[in-house]
């Protein structure tokens, strides 16, 4: 508080002499990276113009060296009082601060080490800052505060700053992507009044006007799909999504992913697909041509992103890295007991289906490291999903497992409305037995169901995992900008 005091008294001098502290607008010739780049070419006009924080004051008597930092780098500016005038340079030392945004003007020049410097002949306030930066501007390190005030996190950790653009990046190459595939971007409801597309507990809210119920969307499937019924052939989304779910290294409420669908393809095709996507998203990010290794480095682990990926069946997978094979336990009880026998926690209302994704989350997905297909799920763990035509009791669907993690969610679309109703009616079972994640009926898309829907493929890929991957980044807060937190 001493110090947010002392800036006060030090804004209110400004005002005094006239000075707006917080001027509306600013003239930058150039950024601080291209004085820095292009500087013998500056160096011979009479004059440039920066903006910026201002992030490092040393002062030497009558003269003084600052960095002035901008959104393309930092750069060394020279106030000297020979040359501002005693006036104007008693005013920087005095009532100037780390933090403050200044504008600076005047003659490029390199000091006698090689350092690249702006001699300023005049320079304004541009905004007055009145709380100090973290830890004198030697970084941010408390965990909790880091993810609260994330500006500070971003002021002081530049590592993490990279990691947003990153994501960025990568969501732009994913956009590519699918435009030069002849994808449509579309959107798609985030207020809905079923929530459906996943298994989870949605957030719920209310519309005064209409006095109904309304839910935040867990996934835009359900929508995606009316529009192949409605004559789109290939389309995507970039969506927000919100569960009310625990929140932990691997889980926020609100997250972002993209899904995608697309008519007259299975879900054959849409793994090769992840794989040319995989491909193309490591390539961009390591500058490489196509051919080249696409190893990525996630928790001291070495992850090969180049194609192909291995293919393991979800029964197999089980009996593979868990030693249970479901077949051998047909009821709800011998499967439980023979999880709990394997030290997992499994709740006594739980159905099988819950039983073997539990199974799966625990024991398979965390086993697998490089990027692994699991496929042909149970197809009550998918009712979306179209079965496999040898065998009803799995479908035809997929999970893409890398660093023990699933990234990817795919399946060959359930377009047999008959079907559909079936699944909807022991989805509707599990609800009734208390399973809050269950899908809900949704009667109006059973209603564009039975109007007809090509036969599709679609996928659903979390964004925030694979930026997470991509940038050895193991806790979900660190690649999201804002994440959920508990009121102080």
């Amino acid at each position: 508080m001493g110090e947010e005091k002392d800036r006060i008294k030090k804004l209110e001098y400004i005002k005094k002499q006239g000075i707006d502290p917080y001027p509306a607008r600013s003239n930058p010739t150039h950024t601080c990276d291209k004085a820095r780049v292009n500087f013998s070419q500056l160096s011979r006009k009479r004059s440039i113009t920066l903006v910026g924080r201002l992030v490092l004051i040393r002062l030497h008597g009558k003269s003084c060296f600052a960095h002035l930092e901008d959104a393309s780098g930092r750069f060394q500016v020279y106030f000297k009082e020979d040359i501002l005038g005693s006036d104007r340079y008693e005013f920087f030392v005095n009532y100037l601060d780390i933090g403050d945004f200044i504008q600076v003007t005047g003659k490029l020049f390199k000091t006698k080490k090689g350092e690249k410097t702006l001699q300023v002949d005049a320079w304004q306030v541009l905004s007055k800052a009145l709380l100090p930066l973290p830890e004198k501007w030697h970084g941010l390190t408390n965990v909790e505060k880091r993810f609260r005030e994330r500006y500070l996190d971003l002021l002081s950790n530049k590592e993490v700053k990279k990691i947003f653009i990153t994501r960025s990046n990568v969501i732009t190459w994913m956009r590519e992507f699918f435009d030069k595939r002849d994808f449509i971007e579309v959107e798609t409801p985030i207020l809905q009044s079923i929530p459906g597309g996943a298994a989870a507990r949605p957030f719920v809210t209310h519309h005064h006007a209409l006095d109904i119920d309304l839910y935040l969307r867990i996934a835009p499937e359900l929508y995606l799909k009316r529009l192949l019924v409605g004559g789109f052939e290939k389309v995507y989304e970039i969506s927000r999504c919100f569960r009310n779910e625990g929140i932990d290294w691997a889980h926020n409420p609100e997250f972002t992913q993209i899904e995608f669908y697309a008519a007259y393809m299975d879900y054959n095709d849409f793994m090769a697909l992840t794989e040319e996507l995989f491909e193309f998203l490591g390539l961009q990010l390591l500058k490489k041509r196509k051919g080249a290794k696409l190893e990525f480095e996630y928790q001291k682990e070495k992850i090969n992103f180049k194609p192909p990926y291995k293919r393991i069946e979800f029964r197999q997978a089980l009996i593979k890295f868990a030693n249970i094979d479901i077949e051998k336990h047909p009821g709800v009880k011998s499967l439980a007991d023979e999880a709990r026998r394997k030290n997992l926690t499994i709740d006594k209302k739980w159905s099988r289906m819950k039983v073997i994704d539990e199974i799966f989350k625990e024991l398979v997905v965390k086993s697998i490291i490089n990027p692994t297909f699991i496929i042909n799920h149970p197809v009550e763990l998918s009712p979306l999903s179209k079965r496999m035509p040898d065998d009803p009791r799995y479908v035809e669907r997929f999970q893409l497992i890398a660093g023990g993690i699933e990234v990817c969610n795919g399946f060959t679309e359930l377009n047999d409305p008959l079907d559909q109703v079936e699944r909807f009616r022991q989805q509707k079972k599990l609800r009734k037995a208390g399973d809050v994640e269950a899908q809900p009926w949704d009667e109006e898309y059973l209603i564009a169901l039975k109007h007809g829907m090509p036969p599709a493929a679609g996928e659903g890929i979390g964004i925030d995992r694979l930026i997470g991957l991509f940038t050895n980044t193991h806790n979900i807060k660190e690649v999201i900008l804002f994440p959920t937190m508990r009121p102080k």
